[in-house]
């Protein structure tokens, strides 16, 4: 007997999805709930793909199972494979397959109702939308993607006129779209697609480093609509529900971002913030010929085992070297020495958004020791030490002092504050905004230099041996 779900079922079951995934959101607002929140997502896709698989409108399984075991096996190999520090490029790469595959929907279904003769003015405008949004999403995730993995430089790529070009394929993709929807025309879908590829290229292309966890959450909204207009087009109504909240969330997420930075959303598309660190040096004297102290691990361990609150910092640094579990360990060994220890989070920290909550919950390092940036900056000034991990930008007081800083403005973790400050640093280099930190010229900065694991690591032991 053949078990088909009838609409009112099926309607029902995607109905159980959609609140599943509403819980889903909820829950990944905060670290504490994030597991609970996976939880309700995944058993909510669950029921959707079993509900869609059961529909009367699947008539063969034998492609949709070959296809389901591929994806299965490449998404299993992926997840047990990935480092935490890899996190942000496969994201992009995700948000780039949304995009693949609601061109190739909206395509296929093109050629599908072309051939039966059941075209019409709404469904191309829908078709039209699916390719347009999908195709700038996979290019443009593509370009974050190689940005992020370093295939590409992470500085922003300018040239003359940039802006105009961009203008100028955006009018003629929605004309294209526009005339493709009245007309079926297939050269217009053509012109239309391909115009919509080297538009997501050529946005993304002048984003630089510094700004790439907006553009992450951006791509993520766009993945979103993407799959809404597939959705239309598929006449699925959970999928058009679950990417109007993917395309909602992402957008939210981008503009608390923003606010984060004190920067437009516009001015983080087109202002092309952001550059490669430079070349290397000797770290040691470049320190000392900028008149930057500098200092070893013993001078560090020397300050925290006898403070009363050490607050860290932790950047993109942290997450090169994964220093987590390092610093794990040596967190409990200082609050085994009566040293409270907080974490401080700053809402673009990382290449991502939420990066480093991620990368310090792999360690088990307790939530309410993690703090937003409102939250603990009050206390960095009652702290006997900052140590900041592989983070720059985020503890600039350049954003606060130099109106001429292309940071001013952009609310700061104020590390400053703390009676010592003490940096973790490979390099003098600046960070991926490639303004210097005024922060190292500080009285109370010292940095040491070298790999954050293996300093971490030094200071482990230092505590270990008793200290100095």
């Amino acid at each position: 007997m053949e078990l088909t779900l009838n609409p009112t079922h099926q309607a029902l079951a995607y109905l159980v999805s959609a609140v599943l995934f509403i819980f889903a959101l909820k829950g990944l607002t905060h670290p504490s709930t994030a597991r609970r929140g996976n939880l309700f997502g995944m058993l909510g896709m669950g029921i959707a793909i079993g509900a869609t698989l059961l529909g009367a409108e699947v008539q063969d399984y034998w492609l949709i199972a070959v296809a389901g075991i591929i994806g299965a096996v490449v998404g299993i190999v992926i997840a047990l494979r990935i480092q935490m520090t890899a996190m942000p490029q496969l994201v992009a790469a995700l948000h780039s397959f949304v995009g693949m595959a609601a061109v190739l929907v909206a395509i296929g279904t093109f050629i599908n109702r072309q051939q039966a003769g059941t075209l019409d003015a709404v469904l191309m405008g829908e078709l039209s939308a699916g390719i347009v949004i999908g195709a700038i999403t996979f290019t443009g995730s593509v370009i974050a993607f190689a940005k992020l993995q370093g295939i590409m430089s992470g500085a922003p790529i300018k040239f003359a006129g940039q802006h105009a070009l961009n203008a100028l394929i955006g009018v003629l993709t929605v004309a294209l779209a526009v005339y493709f929807a009245m007309t079926g025309s297939v050269w217009a879908l053509v012109l239309m697609t391909l115009l919509a590829f080297v538009l997501g290229g050529t946005l993304i292309i002048p984003i630089g480093g510094a700004d790439m966890p907006v553009i992450i959450s951006m791509l993520n909204s766009y993945s979103g609509w993407a799959a809404a207009a597939t959705g239309f087009t598929l006449h699925n109504n959970l999928l058009i529900i679950v990417g109007a909240l993917v395309g909602f969330s992402g957008a939210i997420l981008s503009y608390i971002m923003c606010r984060a930075m004190n920067r437009s959303i516009l001015n983080v598309v087109f202002g092309g913030f952001g550059t490669d660190a430079g070349g290397g040096d000797s770290a040691g004297a470049v320190a000392a010929e900028k008149g930057v102290k500098s200092a070893s691990v013993e001078d560090a361990v020397y300050w925290m085992e006898d403070a009363g609150k050490v607050i860290i910092v932790p950047g993109y640094g942290m997450a090169v070297a994964q220093a987590q579990h390092a610093l794990k360990e040596m967190m409990e060994l200082l609050q085994a020495r009566g040293v409270e220890v907080k974490f401080a989070i700053h809402p673009v920290a990382g290449r991502m958004p939420g990066h480093m909550n991620v990368l310090l919950a792999e360690a088990d390092i307790p939530y309410d020791q993690v703090l937003e940036m409102d939250e603990i900056n009050p206390e960095f000034q009652t702290a006997d030490v900052a140590l900041v991990v592989g983070a720059n930008d985020v503890v600039n007081p350049a954003a606060k002092e130099d109106t001429a800083s292309p940071i001013y403005g952009m609310p700061i973790l104020e590390a400053g504050k703390a009676r010592q400050v003490y940096f973790l640093k490979r390099s003098m280099r600046p960070g991926y905004s490639g303004v210097d930190n005024l922060l190292f010229y500080q009285d109370n900065t010292s940095l040491i230099f070298g790999d954050a694991k293996d300093t971490i690591e030094g200071m482990v032991s230092a505590l270990k041996g008793g200290g100095h």
